[in-house]
C-alpha cells in the first residue's frame, strides 16, 4: 500500500544521513572490486513488514546488486529464517547494511506489536485500528507494517475523513453546530466522525447524524451504555488508554473499533541481522 516514488525519496534521505560523504570504515578496509555474498536472517520469531523496501534499499544504493527475497510482508517466520539474499560488490553491500536493516527492524516490530493486539480481541466483533501517532516521515510504511501484523488501518492523513475532536467542538460551540457546518463542504462519500467523552455527547452526535461516534478515554460501563444507545445505527470506535492489559475487556463492550498509538509508540524493534553466506 506503500508509494514506491515517496520510498525511494524516503531511502535517499536515509542514506544520505547515514554515509554522509562516504562509508570510510569499507573504503580504507575493503578493495573496491572485491564481492560478497551476504543473507538477512530472523533472530527471533517474528512477522515480517518492510522486506521490499529493504531490498529496495540495497539496489538503490547500487543497482549492480544481486538481491533475492525470500519471504513476503505479513509472514510468520521463526529464529533462523533467511529473509533475503544479497550479493555482489562488498562495499556497497555493508555501506547499505544498516539502513536495511533499520527499516525492516522498526516495521517488523510494529507489525509483531500489533499482532499482539489482534490476538487480544480475538473472538470478538471489534477490529484493531491505528492513529495517526505515527513517526513524521515514515507513515505510510509504519500504517503498512499495521496491516501486515493483521490491523486497519484509520485515517492515512487528515485528507482522508472529517473527525471533530473536543476543541472543533469548543470552537464551533456545540457538537450539533459542528457537525452542520462540516456536512455543508463534505465531500459525498466522505464520513464523519465525533469524538465523545460522555453519554450525553454520544446522544448529540446521533441526533447529528454521524456516520461513526468515537467513545474518548470512557469507562467500561460507558462504553456499554453508549454502544446499547446507538444500537447498531452508527459505527462507534473506542479509543485512549488502550494497552494489552486493557483492550480485552474493551473488546467485550460491542464497539465495533479499537483504536490505539501503542501500536506505533509500544513497538520493539526485532533482532535482524545480515550475516555473510558460507
Amino acid at each position: 500500500m506503500y508509494d514506491v516514488f515517496q520510498t525511494d525519496r524516503l531511502i535517499d534521505l536515509w542514506l544520505s544521513e547515514d554515509i554522509g560523504y562516504c562509508d570510510l570504515t569499507a573504503q580504507v578496509m575493503i578493495e573496491a572490486e572485491e564481492t560478497g555474498a551476504f543473507y538477512m536472517n530472523a533472530r527471533e520469531t517474528l512477522i515480517v513488514s518492510g522486506i521490499e523496501i529493504a531490498a529496495r534499499v540495497f539496489k538503490r544504493y547500487d543497482p549492480t546488486l544481486e538481491v533475492i527475497v525470500r519471504v513476503k510482508d505479513g509472514d510468520k517466520v521463526e529464529a533462523g529464517a533467511v529473509l533475503l539474499d544479497v550479493s555482489g560488490n562488498a562495499r556497497s553491500v555493508l555501506t547499505a547494511e544498516r539502513t536495511a536493516l533499520n527499516i525492516v527492524q522498526r516495521m517488523s516490530g510494529i507489525a509483531n506489536e500489533t499482532a499482539k493486539y489482534v490476538a487480544a480481541v480475538a473472538g470478538s466483533t471489534a477490529r484493531l485500528i491505528d492513529t495517526r501517532k505515527t513517526t513524521p516521515g515514515l507513515r505510510m510504511l509504519e500504517k503498512h507494517a499495521v496491516a501486515c501484523g493483521g490491523g486497519l488501518n484509520h485515517r492515512l492523513g487528515l485528507d482522508n475523513g472529517v473527525m471533530i475532536k473536543d476543541n472543533h467542538i469548543a470552537v464551533c460551540g456545540s457538537i450539533a453546530k459542528a457537525v452542520e457546518r462540516a456536512r455543508r463542504q463534505l465531500p459525498v462519500l466522505t464520513k464523519l466522525e465525533v469524538e465523545c467523552d460522555r453519554i450525553e455527547q454520544v446522544k448529540e452526535a446521533l441526533a447529528a447524524g454521524v456516520d461513526v461516534i468515537m467513545l474518548d478515554n470512557m469507562p467500561l460501563d460507558a462504553m456499554i451504555e453508549s454502544v446499547k444507545l446507538v444500537g447498531g445505527r452508527v459505527k462507534v470506535e473506542a479509543s485512549g488508554g488502550i494497552n494489552l492489559s486493557t483492550i480485552g475487556a474493551i473488546s467485550k463492550t460491542g464497539v465495533d473499533y479499537i483504536s490505539t498509538s501503542k501500536l506505533n509508540q509500544a513497538a520493539v524493534c526485532v533482532d535482524i541481522g545480515l550475516d555473510e553466506a558460507e
